[in-house]
């Protein structure tokens, strides 16, 4: 696959005057050269590096890119295109399904699995994550098959709960995008071009991508580099996950949970995964959600719900790697229900399904992993396939305890007390 890095920043912020922005050094090597030497380990040999300011300073570094067993090919825009118009500019050069990377951001990411699962039928597969700043990054809305249905773009209005999926930045397009594109004119993907197009898809990760537009940022990624966290959350790479139960756990326990109203954090909660997010951990909610299967709220509804929560949580600059949600119950005839979710599935906790379905997804290996819960079938979940388990006193407090023949790792007093007790805190 031929890869188009966009490269025409100025770096501003960082205070560079000689060199442009995808030529500032992480580690005493040139970002751009990070992305490259990237793109080659996946097999990407051909390379198209659209600059602008100062281009002469990346086209004297890398040259033709024979140095690094690639083909590079340089091309410089008269005047700012923004990043859909720098892109027009390779009509007629790409015939084919291509990647496109920003040249601001430091990355590891398994590039085969992304490529593996492009929609080839689609506009464009675009990589998504949440990040600790939502309320001021542009958003995605995604349905089940992972169809993006909806953008948000920055600013955001106050007193709306939206998803906590940021657009990384990271694309792989069909040649058709092309036609979408106005020629010589300065236009943005995120917005003036995504809103418009209704077949694009996302590609959620965990991985790191990160713009380093600030000194803070700037040094912070040369320290996520110099310790090994970015190589080490390439999905190549076994991941360690908290699995976190919801209701009881995150927010306080209330009956059949249906309202945005009745939806209210714990104490504690957004310190815990402040804790993890800094860790080597990804954090997973997995919950029952049997309201869904009872009638009593749509997906939708309990969406928006989830809305809530990433939002609350994306205020105290923290987030959640992922959801998975059972929505079905067992127990047949009662008014209301949905006959189809009233079956006896492989998600529902104690079994295993959201668990297992998670680490497939994210390469996770469950024997370094945790489940915190506050129902010992929360525990049965994650002992079923490896994982050590932590029962915390909050919500039901364990009070199916005579239904399990399971024994808990520890009791901590609530989340905060049992994230501390695993990094050792």
């Amino acid at each position: 696959m031929k890869l188009a890095i966009i490269a025409g920043g100025k770096g501003t912020r960082l205070g560079l005057k000689d060199i442009p922005k995808p030529m500032v050094e992480i580690a005493g090597k040139p970002l751009l050269e990070h992305q490259i030497l990237l793109a080659k380990r996946y097999g990407m040999d051909e390379i198209y590096i659209l600059s602008g300011h100062l281009s002469h300073v990346i086209r004297d570094y890398f040259g033709d890119g024979s140095k690094w067993g690639l083909k590079i090919t340089h091309i410089v825009e008269r005047e700012p295109l923004g990043t859909a118009g720098a892109i027009k500019q390779l009509e007629g050069m790409i015939d084919e399904r291509f990647m496109v990377f920003y040249g601001d951001t430091m990355m590891d990411i398994d590039l085969e699995n992304f490529i593996r699962h492009d929609r080839e039928d689609s506009l464009g597969t675009l990589m998504v994550h949440p990040n600790d700043h939502p309320y001021d990054s542009d958003l995605v809305d995604i349905d089940k098959e992972n169809r993006i249905v909806k953008f948000y773009s920055k600013p955001h209005p106050e007193n709306v709960y939206l998803p906590n999926l940021v657009n990384a930045a990271l694309y792989i397009f069909s040649p058709e995008i092309f036609q979408y594109i106005e020629p010589g004119k300065m236009q943005d993907f995120g917005k003036d071009i995504f809103p418009r197009l209704d077949n694009l898809y996302a590609y959620k990760t965990t991985e790191y991508l990160k713009d380093m537009g600030t000194p803070e940022r700037l040094e912070k990624v040369e320290r996520d580099y110099l310790s090994g966290k970015i190589s080490r959350l390439n999905r190549s790479n076994k991941q360690k996950a908290i699995f976190l139960d919801r209701d009881g756990v995150i927010n306080k326990e209330v009956d059949n949970l249906c309202t945005l109203d009745e939806f209210e954090l714990l104490p504690g909660v957004s310190e815990a995964l402040k804790m993890i997010n800094d860790s080597e951990y990804i954090a997973i909610v997995v919950t029952n959600q049997p309201v869904i299967a009872k009638g009593f709220i749509t997906e939708e509804e309990l969406k928006q719900i989830h809305n809530k929560m990433a939002t609350l949580l994306g205020h105290d600059r923290v987030f959640v790697d992922d959801l998975y949600y059972c929505p079905h119950h067992p127990e047949k005839g009662f008014e209301g229900e949905i006959p189809e979710l009233k079956i006896d599935c492989d998600c529902r906790k104690p079994k295993s399904g959201m668990l297992t379905r998670a680490a497939e997804d994210y390469n996770i290996d469950l024997s370094r992993s945790w489940i915190i819960g506050d129902r010992y079938a929360d525990i049965q979940a994650g002992k079923n396939v490896g994982c050590r388990g932590i029962l915390v006193e909050t919500g039901h407090a364990g009070s199916d305890r005579e239904k399990f023949d399971v024994e808990v790792d520890y009791v901590e007093k609530d989340l905060l007390s049992a994230v501390k007790n695993i990094l050792k805190v």
